[in-house]
């Protein structure tokens, strides 16, 4: 099977939905690969590397041109016309936007969407969220020490003692944990919430305190579980309350960093403008969710703006600064759902009855599948 690696085209995504190390597996396996000419560039892996792997290099055309294509982000409606009715498409094609599943079903294609994979423990290697979150949160706290004009650990000098960097962290995920980790190795006391009463031995396992929210009914418990690994929207009740709870905290804070999204939801609103001005000025916010409406009404997409005293840091795709870590923990997850679809003799294969690759597969045939039993 011929398989293509276009460059991605969105602006300030450097990724690659291909590595060199992913190139040699697909060859080895027997497929042709063609990867756009510097396709990998902003990632940090060359033309020469890519050849060296065994794949040839060639326009977008070519690329586009190939029987199965990987991306990183869903494919862009000068793409789309490039591709042909028929291509499969391998990415993070965000089902969750209506109107852009429409136009690749009419566009023909057979798209699976990765970051639909259920969480079960089968697909973990193929979870796209789990390995880009992972980056994100790390990223989170480097972001916090850029704009943040003090040091995160306790220091003893002869000219006195410097307090720890106090950090609450609001979202228990992948993320966010990962945001413990880092923020917690850099010598900050760090302090975390999350809807799921599960976060918290994770999170004090990580050195973190848990910011608990009691509830208050059967129904505020049974929510709070999730479904499949993901949060649910909470009752109002119950939001009030750790509203109330974290205001407390964050304006005791120094940093805070948001990571809560719903899939296919507006995120959340965690952070006030009220909790803002009651913040100490130089404190930093950084907003993981920003792409789906931010965590705090005052966050800015792609910008970094400072409100009451306060830095916002509003900054979009931080896997992408880490481009070539991201793409390689990207290119792994294809590789490995790729086996789900291609059979044993390198032949494209879909299996509509495995779990993972029904709920992956949105669209095929003109039809959407999203959504759909």
């Amino acid at each position: 099977m011929q398989i293509g690696v276009p460059l991605e085209t969105v602006v300030g995504e450097r990724r690659v939905a291909a590595t060199p190390e992913t190139v040699k597996k697909y060859v080895k396996a027997g497929h042709s690969v063609i990867v756009q000419q510097g396709a990998g560039r902003e990632a940090s892996y060359t033309d020469e590397a890519y050849t060296e792997a065994g794949a040839t290099l060639g326009s977008a055309q070519d690329a586009f041109a190939a029987e199965l294509i990987l991306k990183v982000r869903a494919p862009q409606s000068e793409e789309l016309k490039s591709m042909g009715a028929g291509k499969v498409v391998l990415g993070m094609l965000d089902p969750f936007n209506a109107e852009h599943l429409q136009t690749m079903a009419q566009a023909g294609i057979t798209g699976f969407a990765l970051e639909a994979a259920p969480r079960i423990t089968r697909a973990q290697s193929l979870d796209v969220l789990s390995s880009q979150a992972n980056l994100a949160g790390y990223k989170s706290v480097l972001l916090a020490t850029q704009f943040y004009d003090r040091i995160f650990p306790m220091m003893m000098t002869a000219a006195g003692t410097l307090k720890a960097t106090q950090v609450v962290i609001m979202g228990a995920g992948v993320a966010g944990l990962q945001a413990i980790a880092t923020a917690r190795r850099l010598g900050a006391v760090v302090w975390a919430s999350d809807v799921r009463p599960s976060a918290k031995e994770q999170v004090e396992s990580l050195g973190g305190k848990f910011i608990d929210v009691p509830f208050e009914t059967d129904e505020e418990r049974e929510i709070a579980e999730g479904v499949g690994g993901y949060a649910r929207p909470m009752p109002q009740a119950w939001m009030e309350r750790q509203a109330a709870l974290t205001a407390q905290r964050c304006a005791q804070a120094n940093i805070v960093i948001t990571t809560a999204l719903i899939p296919g939801r507006p995120a959340p609103t965690l952070i006030t403008e009220d909790t803002v001005r009651a913040m100490a000025p130089g404190s930093v916010i950084v907003d993981l969710a920003i792409e789906r409406g931010g965590n705090c009404p005052l966050t800015v997409a792609g910008e970094v703006v400072e409100k009451h005293g306060v830095k916002i840091v509003g900054l979009t795709n931080l896997p992408s600064m880490l481009a070539t870590d991201a793409s390689a923990l990207y290119a792994r997850n294809l590789l490995d759902f790729m086996k789900l679809i291609v059979d044993e003799n390198g032949k494209l294969a879909i299996q509509k009855d495995d779990d993972i690759v029904k709920a992956c597969l949105i669209c095929e045939n003109g039809q959407i599948l999203w959504g759909k039993e």
